[in-house]
């Protein structure tokens, strides 16, 4: 974990099933994402600034909800 200065953290380690982070990284290959972390970030920052994770998305229905949330699941992100 590194830090700025006056102590505080820049980037803290995220740990993820290694299947996982070797699927992302066939994934992302030819995209422009340069690293699992960097489309990582991209994809929480995404899903940050929504602000809740209870609400639902505009156009989504509770249907499409459910199906993201069961696959967030199969892929380890959500419990």
């Amino acid at each position: 974990m590194s830090r700025k200065e006056g102590g505080k953290r820049d980037r803290v380690t995220l740990k993820i099933p290694a299947e996982l982070y070797d699927n992302l990284k066939e994934l992302i290959e030819g995209t422009g994402f340069r690293s699992v972390t960097d489309f990582a970030v991209h994809c929480l920052r995404d899903v940050a600034s929504g602000g809740r994770l209870d609400s639902p998305s505009p156009g989504l229905s509770q249907r499409e909800i459910e199906a993201v949330r069961d696959r967030l699941r199969a892929l380890g992100y959500i419990e």
